[in-house]
């Protein structure tokens, strides 16, 4: 199957294996002129090779690790090259390989034939590149300062080119080794080159961790990493129909990249100007080629899939995906056929032009994030006589889909609508089925209904502020209003925790602030109500509220000892049987909106003073501040008999100054900032 760049379904090529090995990965492929394919493998070191008739066999075993290059010479045999601290060898297919150059460079990464029979070498660590003759010694052709020379190809008019790592450049070589940048990318390794008959050139660039240095022994990090994996041939789960922001890449137009890209594929044309065909920041390029009908194929990791791209406009289509999680290399057979290798698992399959005459397609597991009732079933598509589209569902309660899931159910027969008949359950998945007849069907979109479980709503936190703190509203225009008191004029359409503004005081006003959360993702509506200590009825201060906030003017409330209680309610976009509520209580608070008493006693003389005796009382707050203040003086605070300013009830006896002059003035104030003079 394949997506296009509207997010279509559709039947695609269907891919068959040519070639299967316990190789995790397979790098290199190349033809000789008897037909034979070659394959060089990654972790086992083999060269394998399946003749014209499909007879398989494995042409040599090497010590060394991965074989990363081959090309195939005109006599019908192969040069390949063994990494790391390896060779490069020829082999014929009727002879032993025979070595025909041990550098002591750590890896050997592209090979490349010129017209003349001059085969050039590209290596790593250091990067160099080197030029072996026919019947001649070796030489260094080119030294780069990059770290590794990475891919090679020569093109129509015979110029070497050369692709580099840090930096990722393209590079065209001179017959006396004189380098030339024709591309110098914002990646960091240029992974292929593939030279066209035309004169231009197709880049792979990727962006990988740095390349290794001299003292490892590990392929560049941008090689996919051998891990075991399950194979799905019929499933394209990367891709969600109908949603075209998550499928196709995006074809950029400009000559700019991101640098923070996965990669992207280039084309250099013969003078020299280049243009982005290709990019991506989520799938990593590896090998790109054109097809007979000059379609671009891009090859990716880490999830196999294979893009076709279009120009004129430029469209990407997810052409398919593999049965591996990368597409490491593109093959042109001479019959026109097109295989390419993978890495994880190994394998050569082939992608014939003709569309596949049914594909099914299965989606990612969905998630209502709780138990849900399933709803309906509906599809969009495109059908004719002779084609067909259907659909199934399967339901379960694990993330991935296992012996514990319900079976898939009998396919669905009316695209307008039909009840999921999968059980309830958390997680839904469907598959769909096309099958072609005259015209093939194409699959636009799906919709599956559902009711999630209703979760009961928490009060997470709820605060009460000190009498008399308020809060202006956050962005009010104007004299500001006070965040939490009524006020018809607040649009109230959806509940939200509030950003309380400035903060201030008013007196008489008590304030309470509180966090709520629902997990369903419901908007929610609050009651708050109070109680006073030793009482039972609640009284309702304020219902169907949405800010979370509320002040409260208790300047009419008798003084006392107070808690209050919010309520939140889900029931705005629940049925009234399924409505949930969750409650929060507040500690205890006092309201005190009454002055303490100041009684004044006598003034008795001491040899040394007159001491002024008075009591403060209060009958709600403690005593929190007494000061005094004589005739025209500043006012000074002063201490009761006890010590402690801490009670209901404190008597003070307060030595005045002599002598004495004008009016002696006494302030109290309780803990709630009530004050009386």
């Amino acid at each position: 199957l394949s997506v296009d760049a509207d997010g279509h379904l559709r039947l695609g090529p269907a891919t068959a294996p040519v070639f299967e090995t316990s190789a995790p990965a397979l790098w290199s492929l190349a033809t000789d002129t008897a037909g034979g394919l070659w394959i060089g493998s990654g972790t086992q070191g083999r060269l394998y090779r399946v003749d014209s008739d499909g007879r398989e066999s494995v042409a040599f075993d090497a010590d060394e690790l991965d074989i990363y290059a081959l090309v195939a010479d005109p006599e019908g045999g192969v040069f390949f090259a063994t990494s790391p601290d390896g060779r490069v060898y020829h082999s014929s297919a009727d002879g032993p390989p025979v070595v025909r150059f041990d550098p002591t460079d750590t890896y050997i990464w592209a090979l490349a034939l010129g017209s003349d029979g001059t085969l050039y070498i590209g290596t790593g660590n250091p990067a160099r590149i080197y030029k072996l003759p026919p019947a001649a010694d070796s030489q260094v052709l080119f030294e780069s300062d990059a770290t590794h020379v990475l891919s090679l190809a020569v093109s129509a008019d015979g110029s070497l080119l050369a692709g580099t790592e840090s930096p990722g450049q393209v590079v065209r070589i001179s017959s006396n080794g004189r380098a030339f940048v024709l591309l110098d990318s914002p990646y960091e390794e240029i992974r292929s080159l593939r030279s066209q008959p035309d004169g231009s050139l197709l880049v792979v660039a990727v962006s990988g961790q740095p390349s290794p240095t001299a003292s490892t022994t590990t392929p560049s990090s941008s090689q996919p990493t051998p891990v075991a994996t399950v194979s799905v041939t019929t499933s394209v789960t990367a891709v969600v129909v109908g949603d075209t922001a998550s499928q196709a890449n995006v074809v950029p137009t400009t000559r700019t990249t991101n640098q923070n890209s996965r990669g992207a594929v280039y084309r250099i044309e013969a003078d020299g100007l280049w243009d982005v065909l290709w990019q991506s920041t989520v799938d990593t390029p590896f090998d790109a080629i054109y097809n007979q009908n000059e379609s671009l194929l891009v090859g990716t990791g880490p999830d196999g899939k294979i893009f076709q791209v279009s120009e004129g406009p430029m469209r990407s289509l997810l052409l398919g995906r593999a049965p591996a999680r990368q597409v490491t290399r593109f093959l042109q057979q001479p019959d026109g056929a097109l295989h390419y290798a993978t890495a994880n698992p190994g394998k050569v399959m082939t992608l014939p032009g003709a569309t596949a005459p049914r594909g099914i397609y299965t989606s990612e597991v969905r998630d209502a994030t709780t138990v849900a009732r399933w709803g309906t079933l509906t599809w969009r598509g495109s059908m004719s006589a002779g084609n067909l589209i259907e659909l199934t569902t399967r339901s379960g309660n694990t993330a991935i889909p296992n012996s514990t899931w319900s079976d898939w159910s009998t396919p669905y027969s009316d695209p307008t609508g039909s009840q999921i008949v999968s059980p309830n359950a958390r997680y839904l998945q469907w598959r769909a089925s096309l099958a072609a007849g005259d015209v093939a069907p194409i699959l636009t979109s799906v919709t599956a209904a559902y009711l999630p479980r209703n979760l009961r709503p928490e009060v997470t936190e709820l605060t009460v502020h000190p009498p008399g703190t308020v809060f202006q509203r956050a962005l009010a225009t104007g004299d500001p209003p006070l965040a939490g008191l009524d006020d018809p004029s607040l649009t109230r359409t959806t509940s939200r925790n509030t950003n309380l503004g400035r903060q201030g005081y008013r007196k008489g006003i008590q304030t309470f602030a509180w966090r709520a959360r629902d997990q369903n993702g419901d908007p929610l509506f609050y009651t708050v109500s109070a109680q006073r200590e030793g009482e039972t009825a609640w009284r309702i201060l304020g219902s169907a509220l949405r800010e979370t906030v509320f002040a409260w003017n208790t300047s009419r409330t008798p003084d006392g000892t107070y808690r209050i209680k919010v309520t939140a309610s889900d029931a705005l976009t629940n049925a009234p049987g399924s409505a949930l509520l969750a409650e929060r209580n507040s500690p205890i608070f006092d309201i005190d909106n009454a002055a303490p008493t100041i009684s004044v006693g006598s003034v008795r003389q001491t040899a040394t003073a007159a001491i002024l005796a008075f009591t403060v009382r209060d009958a709600q707050s403690p005593i929190q501040l007494v000061e005094v203040s004589q005739g025209n003086g500043a006012w000074r605070v002063v201490y009761p008999v006890d010590g402690i300013p801490d009670g209901l009830v404190e008597d003070f006896e307060v030595p005045l100054d002599s002598p004495r002059e004008g009016v002696t003035l006494i302030r109290a104030t309780d803990a709630l900032t009530n004050t009386a003079t």
